[in-house]
């Protein structure tokens, strides 16, 4: 995680601190013009790249910065022609800091949103962002600091034998952890190995459409991409484990361009919250994937109408929220307006028979004994193979919050014969608010070993960190799916010396204090 990279830290602390005296003191609005210079540096990079990749196999590439560009409402004459060369950030840099502002806000950012299409997603969610950077001295700074964020996330990415990384939701995360720390906002993120985690037991397939229907910044979308390339070259290309073990790596000169058209078709998610869905959709796209399909809509809502979509869901939607009684979409019948039990069910609606959703929930959607929560889990055990409840630690989500969370894995219209329960207790990372990477990887590789060779017919012992509990089990306790449960406490037995020992050692300590004290007199 390179929120452990204090190097980078420093350099992020520093960004914020410019934008903060340099008069965008709003957090959200310094994120998001923050982001609007990293998606200008890594789409500049990604074209780089993407040429010289294009050079090696022999395949053809139109870099995005080729020819010239006719801003939108401009008369279409010669002289109202830009050359697209002059909108990377390579000629961007080069500029003297009065005329960069202005080329910036007049031309590159026009450009930028428009980068897809008039009628794609990105360019209509784009549509009423402004670059508001106030000063040429704060651009300068800001664009120099980045090009040191990016170095030293190359560096780390090189001793970590990592070849993929999240750089914007990284970057992001790193700011909002200095919001949280501040009791300025509540966003937060998903952290990247229990994501990973997560991709690993529903295993997205290539031609998978995944989904995510509260997506925030594209963290799960993205881990699921991630998963899905490294599945097609892993046999192509020796990859190493990253630092949580995980074998991880995108190496685009290694897909063919229907391969990458199917990824680009298969990730889809949704956001109630613009800011996030412009974050989401440039997050995509700095990681190649150039038409992302991410929208702006609250899939609860009426407004809503998708069903039965998708193969793969993969989410952590909103905990402790509720919404509008009147505003609750009609496929959804349960008797609440708790967010995290509707998205539960709307999981459910979402996937298409067969489909499979690895959802992370609050503890309490597990053993809550209202009439929604039983309900919710009674369609999990008995219209779905409900294939694996994994209980988490409280401080995986730290810095943000505290709550205890679970991981749920489930297979929509399957049978429920057993269920697997595992009790992490580890992530690989410290459970206080620093969340120091430990070493070793924790219970994550464990998880994913001992899901994948799981056997029901096997006997299974409940004293263990992990065991099979029967649906006839969980149904007689009214659904509960809490591992406290069911996992059976062993006791040991604790022998204590006898009373008259002890007090014969607490003696000997008060006389051994008394000489010191009478010693310390003395020396005075």
């Amino acid at each position: 995680m390179l929120q452990n990279n204090q190097v980078l830290k420093g350099k992020i602390d520093l960004l914020w601190n410019k934008f903060w005296s340099g008069g965008i003191s709003n957090p959200l609005t310094a994120i998001e013009q923050i982001t609007y210079l990293l998606f200008m540096k890594r789409l500049d990079d990604l074209d780089v790249k993407r040429k010289a990749n294009a050079e090696f196999t022999g395949e053809q590439y139109i870099s995005k910065f080729e020819g010239k560009w006719l801003p939108t409402g401009m008369p279409d004459t010669e002289e109202n022609y830009i050359e697209k060369s002059t909108l990377c950030w390579r000629y961007i840099r080069h500029i003297p800091p009065e005329e960069r502002l202005q080329h910036i806000q007049l031309k590159v950012f026009p450009f930028l949103k428009e980068l897809n299409g008039e009628d794609s997603p990105f360019t209509h969610h784009m549509k009423n962002a402004v670059f508001i950077i106030p000063k040429p001295a704060l651009l300068v700074e800001a664009m120099s600091t980045i090009e040191e964020i990016f170095d030293e996330i190359e560096k780390d990415a090189n001793q970590g034998g990592q070849t993929f990384q999240d750089i914007q939701g990284d970057v992001y995360e790193m700011l909002l952890s200095e919001i949280a720390s501040a009791g300025k906002n509540g966003q937060f993120r998903t952290p990247r190995h229990i994501i990973k985690l997560i991709a690993e037991l529903v295993g997205p397939q290539l031609g998978n459409h995944v989904a995510d229907p509260a997506c925030g910044t594209g963290g799960f979308l993205l881990g699921a991409y991630q998963y899905m390339v490294t599945q097609l070259v892993k046999d192509q290309k020796e990859l190493k484990l990253d630092e949580d073990g995980f074998l991880r790596g995108s190496v685009s000169s290694y897909l063919t361009e229907e391969v990458n058209q199917i990824l680009n078709d298969s990730l889809y998610g949704y956001d109630i919250d613009v800011t996030m869905v412009r974050l989401g959709l440039m997050n995509l796209m700095m990681h190649g994937i150039d038409n992302p399909h991410i929208d702006y809509h609250d899939t609860l809502s009426k407004g809503f109408t998708e069903s039965s979509s998708y193969h793969i869901i993969m989410a952590n939607p909103p905990f402790t929220g509720s919404i509008d009684k009147g505003d609750i979409n009609e496929s959804l019948h349960l008797s609440t307006t708790k967010t995290e039990l509707l998205f539960l069910e709307n999981i459910y609606n979402l996937l298409r028979m067969g489909g499979t959703a690895g959802v992370i929930v609050p503890q309490g959607v597990l053993f809550g004994s209202g009439k929604a929560f039983i309900d919710a889990r009674k369609v999990l055990v008995e219209d779905c193979e409900l294939k694996a409840v994994i209980t988490m630690p409280s401080g995986v989500f730290k810095p943000y919050a505290g709550v205890s969370t679970a991981i749920l894995i489930f297979t929509k219209g399957g049978v429920t014969d057993k269920v697997w329960f595992y009790d992490m207790q580890s992530d690989g990372y410290s459970l206080d608010d620093k969340r120091t990477k430990l070493e070793g990887y924790g219970d994550l590789q464990d998880i994913v070993k001992q899901y994948k060779k799981r056997d029901p017919n096997k006997g299974s012992d409940r004293k263990a960190k992990h065991f099979f509990v029967t649906k006839e089990d969980i149904v007689a306790e009214k659904y509960d799916l809490s591992i406290s449960r069911y996992k059976e406490i062993v006791f040991q037995e604790v022998v204590y010396e006898k009373p008259s020992v002890i007090l014969a050692k607490l003696k000997e300590l008060e006389r051994e204090i008394s000489k010191e004290i009478i010693d310390l007199e003395g020396l005075l």
